[in-house]
């Protein structure tokens, strides 16, 4: 044999033989160190991205929506940056409360979910106390801290969550039993809607009774006792409609926001948003070269805030906001579906939870703005102006990336 052949032989034998012994993984190496290093991704970096994009565009536009307010008596005092350095300073604290979140495991917030929900309910009492709660434009929805205001509706919804995806794991084994099963849940969703309607806020009770409905569906509750409940929740809604008499006038509003009863009424936001939208066409008119922001679509920089997104951005930037929101609800209900199929029936109803409580509330919002659906007063997750909101979506955001964390260890032989 040449020496270039036993070279060759040498090298091939090396192959043959692996690694030395001191360099092979030892048995159950991944299974005390949970995953290999370097081996995976944590968990679901385009989903945080998707995250700060939204949150970055919408700070842009809380700005550009605000930055005209202090020309209004009203705000006289709020310097013009006042909108942006507020939302700014919502973020940085919902930033790192989240962090502190996605520190927690599935498991404790499991075992914390009722306590969770006691919370919630204690503050819902809380802010209907004079003097306690804060008022705003004849509604008792938030409590000052000082620093911020908080709205327990906000804790609430991840409460009501955490509860009913808690509880559907306890009621697995009567899930196709409607008294057993569904109705101590529709009771408690009651309580908490009696609550709501008591500020008022029917808007967070529509998502708290969609997020609690889709659970027990998702968690697997008998078809026919689904739709029975969801007629229930159409017929009383109906009912809180009709028996309202400014609620009743926003939906004629709604049906004909030009008429001359309408347009200086409850029609007012609707008919400016439309305009709005309308001066965008498809690419816009440009980043602050919103007409309407000047004092004409009030609540411009939260409820609002997609009219001006259409105005300055166009269809464009509308398609733009509504494709990531559709991606972002999609791979929330896949992270959620994964942990379901790894045998993590809780975690997965969370994910899935969030997932309708992302994707309802921003069609809902998206609706209002572009006339498909009656005025309500519901903000854009992660985008509009707002200390509470913002902060319970990062918060239920880490919590969804937890999930997919944990999912990924088990995935590739860890635990969590």
């Amino acid at each position: 044999m040449s020496a270039a052949a036993r070279k060759i032989d040498g090298l091939l034998g090396g192959v043959r033989q692996g690694p030395p012994r001191s360099a092979r993984p030892r048995a159950g190496l991944l299974a005390r160190n949970d995953v290999a290093p370097g081996r995976v991704r944590s968990f679901d970096q385009a989903l945080l991205w998707v995250t700060v994009a939204l949150l970055a565009f919408g700070l842009v536009m809380v700005y550009s929506a605000s930055i005209a307010m202090p020309d209004n008596p009203k705000f006289a005092r709020y310097a013009h940056t006042h909108f942006l350095s507020r939302h700014a300073f919502f973020m940085a604290i919902s930033f790192v409360v989240a962090l502190v979140s996605f520190q927690v495991p599935v498991a404790t917030w499991e075992k914390a979910a009722p306590w969770l929900f006691v919370a919630a309910l204690l503050l819902l009492v809380v802010v209907l106390i004079p003097h306690v709660g804060k008022g705003v434009n004849g509604a008792r929805r938030w409590i000052s801290l000082g620093f911020m205001s908080f709205q327990p509706s906000e804790l609430a919804k991840f409460a009501v969550l955490l509860y009913a995806a808690n509880y559907m794991v306890r009621k697995m084994d009567v899930k196709e039993r409607f008294f057993r099963a569904v109705l101590p849940m529709a009771a408690a969703v009651a309580i908490v809607g009696v609550l709501l309607l008591a500020e008022p806020d029917m808007g967070a009770f529509m998502v708290i009774a969609v997020i609690a409905m889709g659970i027990l569906f998702l968690g697997g509750v008998n078809a026919r006792m689904f739709f029975l409940i969801a007629a229930v929740m159409v017929v009383a809604f109906a009912l809180m409609i009709a028996l309202s008499d400014w609620r009743r006038e926003r939906i004629f509003a709604y049906l004909d926001p030009w008429s001359e009863k309408h347009a200086l009424g409850k029609g007012y936001q609707l008919s400016h948003s439309l305009i709005a939208i309308g001066r965008g066409e498809i690419f816009g008119v440009g980043l602050g070269g919103s007409l309407e922001k000047l004092h004409w679509l009030p609540e411009a920089h939260t409820d609002f805030l997609l009219a001006v997104i259409g105005e300055e951005f166009g269809l464009v930037g509308v398609l733009a906001v509504i494709g990531a929101f559709l991606w972002m609800t999609r791979r929330i209900m896949h992270i959620g579906r994964q942990a379901i199929a790894l045998d993590r029936v809780f975690a997965g109803l969370v994910a899935q939870g969030v997932g309708i409580w992302i994707g309802f509330q921003a069609f809902i919002n998206m609706g209002v703005n572009l006339g498909a659906l009656p005025t309500k007063g519901l903000t854009l997750p992660l985008m509009s102006y707002g200390g509470s909101a913002i902060l319970m979506n990062l918060v239920s955001l880490a919590v969804v990336l937890r999930i997919d964390y944990e999912n990924r260890l088990l995935m590739h032989g860890g635990r969590t």
